[in-house]
């Protein structure tokens, strides 16, 4: 069998690829055959804006994820894309939401899900590439949260200065990534890759409990060196005017605790005071809902004031993506054990941890006069548009992009804590 000449053309030959519908911006969905059993194919490619997934893109593949549920048909996903659409604003990440909130669904169903990936896979299209049990790497892959523009917006740096292009490349090269997560694999270029997909492509149908076990590897790639910051008693305002009563800890930013309101008692787990979400931070949210999975609560309020990721180079040493996918996925599996999780998003939000607590979520709603939703921060959108988008939305536009369903008015003055 011939593999053909890039990742792209291999995984066309090794399937029989043969597509379904004309292409949708950057989506081709169809189908082929691995073995004599037939496999569902999404490849995302560059064509438009970075190969990025606007909200046609996200529907379609909420479709595609959906329909390998009833009969665990196996997925192929191709994806060389910078995430999100950011010229489509709020819709992108709304139409996001639900693309993610399936693929967790199909992920967590046993749906067995392999991953390709082209030039680029930042942000959003690295958080789908997660959802599969293993991810094959093209020569030229640089697979990330945040991309090299992004990131040297974050820290100042100049893209083109030499010796932060070099770090980046070295951060994001597949030799890398392969380095620091067996479930990394280097494409060799003219290789065919049915064996590869052959095994990837293997049954889970207890996929929860291997993100659970993902999710204790993942403390070890956290530093060691470094010993936790303690827990202390949280006092938060918003808590205080949600519950008629409430306790709680925080913890660098993560709270957790239980509340009580007309006689009910609910769990709540959140990020606060607005620090990027770095690894650490992660892990600690995500291990606080893996330990409510041995006991399900009856529902789980999620909080969030963050507004996006840390957009730093010795966070995606670690690939922080794992770690944000981590969270989504402790969260989605609660849900599938009949937990209602909830989110309640106090202060600023956006971006793949917007997205990781929204799609598990059955609720959203924005709290008025705090909430601001956008798909990335200023300096990221800079970063990517050449240009800064500083109006903030109403919630209308919230709910109109699918982003928020609802609006809490506590009472808040704007300005005053």
């Amino acid at each position: 069998m011939t593999a053909g000449g890039t990742l792209i053309d291999a995984l066309r030959a090794a399937v029989g690829f043969e597509p379904a519908a004309e292409r949708v911006g950057n989506l081709t969905l169809g189908g082929g055959r691995l073995d004599g059993r037939a496999v569902q194919v999404a490849l995302v490619e560059n064509f438009v804006a970075s190969g990025s997934l606007g909200l046609a893109e996200c529907e379609r593949l909420a479709a595609v994820f959906e329909r390998c549920v009833p009969d665990r048909t196996p997925l192929v996903m191709y994806i060389d894309s910078a995430g999100a659409r950011v010229s489509e604003g709020l819709r992108a990440l709304g139409g996001f939401r639900l693309a993610y909130r399936a693929g967790l669904r199909a992920a967590l169903a046993g749906v067995p899900i392999a991953a390709l990936l082209g030039r680029n896979c930042f942000g959003g299209a690295s958080m789908l590439a997660h959802l599969a049990a293993q991810r094959l790497l093209g020569p030229d892959t640089r697979m990330a949260m945040s991309g090299p523009a992004v990131i040297a917006a974050a820290s100042g740096s100049n893209p083109l200065d030499e010796a932060f292009r070099a770090m980046a490349e070295a951060t994001f090269s597949p030799r890398s990534r392969a380095g620091t997560c067996a479930a990394n694999g280097a494409w060799e270029p003219g290789t065919d890759v049915q064996p590869w997909l052959r095994d990837a492509l293997q049954a889970q149908p207890d996929r929860a409990a291997r993100f659970r076990e993902r999710h204790e590897e993942l403390r070890a790639r956290l530093e060691s060196s470094r010993d936790p910051p303690a827990w202390k008693a949280a006092r938060r305002d918003e808590l205080a005017r949600i519950f008629s009563t409430y306790e709680g800890e925080e913890c660098d930013g993560v709270i957790a605790g239980q509340g009580r309101d007309e006689g009910a008692v609910e769990s709540f787990v959140g990020f606060v005071d607005n620090k990027p979400v770095d690894a650490a931070r992660a892990w600690r949210f995500a291990d606080i809902a893996w330990r409510h999975a041995a006991d399900p609560p009856q529902r789980l309020e999620v909080f969030l004031d963050s507004a996006s990721h840390a957009a730093r180079l010795d966070e995606e040493r670690r690939i922080l993506t794992e770690y944000v996918v981590d969270a989504a996925a402790a969260l989605a599996a609660l849900a599938a054990r009949g937990t209602r999780v909830n989110l309640t998003v106090t202060g600023r939000a956006g971006g793949g941890i917007y997205v990781a607590l929204a799609a598990p979520a059955q609720r959203v709603r924005s709290v008025y006069a705090r909430a601001r939703i956008e798909v990335l921060p200023g300096s990221a959108v800079a970063a990517i548009l050449g240009e800064s988008r500083d109006d903030a939305p109403t919630f209308g536009e919230y709910r109109s992009a699918g982003v928020a369903d609802e609006e809490l008015k506590l009472g808040f003055v704007p300005g005053n804590a």
